[in-house]
């Protein structure tokens, strides 16, 4: 192997994402020579390749990533180890960690590039996203790349799609959609176009059961995780959004509920307050719409909120499936049909 032309990838994060992630690699580095793995480290271990040689096995890693004598490695050790590393170096961080999210920069500036679907390093502190941006290739030449389009909208290309909008002059006007697959099944499930639908507490449990919300179900109740998403969105167009304080999040956990404390016992006591999802459902039933949980984004007058809306049955958010994400950006260019992007989220 060229050392010239290597390619060294680290990965931060080895559970759920991560092994997803880590077996994509075995089925496409075949097809990149140059491409190499040279360090996996998760929480209580790491695997590595000091001398940037070869390549961590993709068909045995798990195995000799639990038998590493190495310890877990901080981002900064990271760094200090991809420094010395021939050809360019890629670090991949498959956690929610904001500490690893605060070392972006670091990684940027030395040319270091960064993959992620880590929503807290463009949705927290504004002066961590503005760095970011200062340090990668969108402001410094030596920089490194940052990609970060599964943060939202998981595997749609909502952060690319409208990252070209921008690039290639067009106005962006509102943007609006259902930004998270757990609310997306719940409401497809109890609000559906048809009519009748679940109980609402039924169709949480149903949810969870389901594996698509968090085992708190509250993290997803909460509105936060669509939140995130839109702050990350609506600072792409430009706005100076500080966080997710700086807009109406509306929470659908009741407040008797807020302070349980387990996501069982939330479940087993979210049956007592059905009649207020009931009442929600039935007042948009009254004037022939469904209610949706929704982000919005009004660039022109700098609006963002996120929660519960009415649409027309008609109406492609109404009219979703299953678990599908739909956003929808409404631009000068495409005036009032907007460019939709819809699909599994």
């Amino acid at each position: 192997m060229s050392k010239t032309n290597q390619i060294n990838i680290a990965v931060i994060g080895a559970g759920g994402v991560g092994r997803h992630f880590l077996t994509q690699c075995s089925q496409l580095l075949p097809r990149y020579p140059h491409a190499s793995l040279v360090l996996i480290s998760r929480s209580n271990r790491s695997l590595r390749i000091p001398s940037f040689d070869h390549t961590i096995s993709l068909s045995t890693w798990e195995q000799d990533l639990a038998a590493s004598e190495f310890p877990a490695v901080s981002p900064s050790e990271i760094l200090e180890f991809l420094s010395s590393a021939p050809g360019k170096c890629v670090v991949v961080d498959n956690t929610s960690n904001q500490d690893v999210a605060a070392s972006y920069p670091a990684f940027l500036k030395k040319g270091i590039s960064v993959v992620t679907p880590n929503k807290k390093a463009f949705s927290s502190d504004l002066g961590l996203w503005q760095s970011i941006l200062e340090s990668s290739d969108r402001g410094n030449a030596a920089g490194g790349l940052i990609y970060h389009e599964s943060s939202v909208g998981a595997g749609l290309p909502v952060i690319s799609t409208l990252k070209d909008l921008v690039d290639t002059g067009d106005e962006i006007q509102k943007i609006e959609g259902v930004f998270s697959g757990t609310m997306s099944f719940l409401f497809n499930n109890f609000a559906p176009v048809e009519g009748k639908g679940g109980k609402w507490s039924d169709e949480v449990t149903k949810a969870k059961n389901a594996g698509y919300t968090e085992p708190d179900p509250r993290d997803d109740l909460n509105g936060a995780d669509v939140a995130r998403k839109l702050v990350i969105v609506a600072r792409i167009v430009g706005l100076q959004i500080e966080s997710i304080d700086s807009f109406p999040v509306q929470s659908l956990i009741p407040k008797e509920l807020q302070q349980c404390r387990s996501g069982d016992e939330f479940l087993e006591k979210l049956p007592a307050h059905d009649g207020e999802m009931e009442k929600v459902k039935a007042e948009a039933e009254k004037r022939g719409k469904v209610v949706r949980f929704v982000g919005s984004i009004d660039v022109t007058n700098k609006q963002v909120k996120v929660g519960l809306e009415e649409f027309e049955k008609g109406h492609p958010i109404a009219g979703l499936k299953g678990s599908d994400n739909i956003i929808s950006f409404y631009t000068k260019r495409y005036g009032s049909n907007p460019l939709i992007i819809q699909g599994a989220g």
